[in-house]
């Protein structure tokens, strides 16, 4: 019994006889009407009574008929959610993304043109730092994220160079400094700094050290935070100032004066679209393509 043979069956049902459905199905009445012989041989029973004006169905022809109907629909029903699948039309996608970077206009315009051009795509977004997020896509705990990283990905990791930040000094808007911002970090020598910790992201705060190691300035660091939207948090509460990337701008953070110096302007501080080497999906292809036109 094959799909085809229940399509031309189907047709012989609904249009009253071979003559008729033959030409709605565009095949020669001989070979329809062979067709529906093999077709109740292979069922073993007779399935059509024919008479001079058309065809009657036999008891075992009706339930084949509500049975080849249900078939039918169902295939055409998988046929479209595989086709969803296979294009990335439908499934699960789970993002990284650091929380500085949660309120970029381009990231953004990423999730919901994402979300908008994908509606069956479940978009599940993990606001993580930089190294839990290369700890989860190595272990397979998301599919995708947006990181600072050096310019070697880690192995079993690839990577896609959005865009190129720096950094800038954060001071709260009640200092001196928000009035008459210093011109360099010489100037900043012995000023309270609030610092994020090392294990939280190592790529990041080593590539900020070593810039500052080149500078010769060593922040004095008095106060600690888990996230830069932490420690901005903490520098408007005045606790001290802080140097963030640059992105952390776009985060709506009263009591925050930012501040540019070259000196900070200079610290590349590239962000990377990241994901696990042989985790491509249909749906975390089309997430790639859609970043890397956006960041363009």
């Amino acid at each position: 019994m094959e799909f085809r043979q229940l399509e031309y069956f189907i047709a012989v049902v609904e249009t009253g006889s071979i003559s008729a459905a033959s030409r709605k199905v565009h095949v020669a009445q001989p070979a329809l009407t062979r067709q529906m012989r093999l077709l109740e041989e292979d069922v073993g029973t007779r399935l059509l009574d024919r008479h001079a004006r058309g065809i009657r169905l036999t008891v075992a022809g009706r339930a084949l008929y509500g049975e080849a109907t249900r078939m039918l629909d169902e295939r055409a029903d998988l046929k479209t959610r595989l086709l969803a699948l296979g294009s990335g039309q439908t499934g699960k996608l789970s993002l990284g993304v650091t929380v500085t970077h949660l309120w970029v206009p381009e990231v953004a315009r990423l999730m919901g043109g994402y979300r908008r051009r994908y509606p069956h795509v479940a978009l599940d977004v993990f606001p993580l730092l930089s190294g839990p997020q290369l700890e989860k896509l190595q272990q397979g705990g998301i599919d995708v994220g947006i990181i600072y990283h050096d310019d070697h990905a880690p192995s079993g990791i690839k990577a896609h160079l959005l865009q190129r930040d720096h950094l800038i000094l954060a001071v709260p808007t009640t200092s001196s400094w928000a009035q008459l911002p210093p011109t360099n970090l010489a100037e900043l020598a012995g000023v309270e700094f609030v610092w994020g910790y090392r294990s939280i992201s190592p790529v990041y705060h080593d590539r900020v050290v070593a810039h500052f190691s080149r500078l010769n300035f060593e922040p004095h660091v008095v106060q600690y935070g888990a996230d830069n939207i932490t420690i901005l948090s903490m520098v408007a509460a005045g606790l001290g100032v802080a140097i963030v990337p640059a992105a952390s701008r776009s985060h709506p953070m009263p009591g925050i004066h930012f501040i540019e110096l070259d000196e900070l302007t200079t610290c590349d501080m590239p962000l990377w679209l990241a994901w696990r080497i042989g985790n491509i999906t249909p749906v975390l292809d089309n997430f790639i393509q859609m970043a890397v036109d956006i960041f363009e």
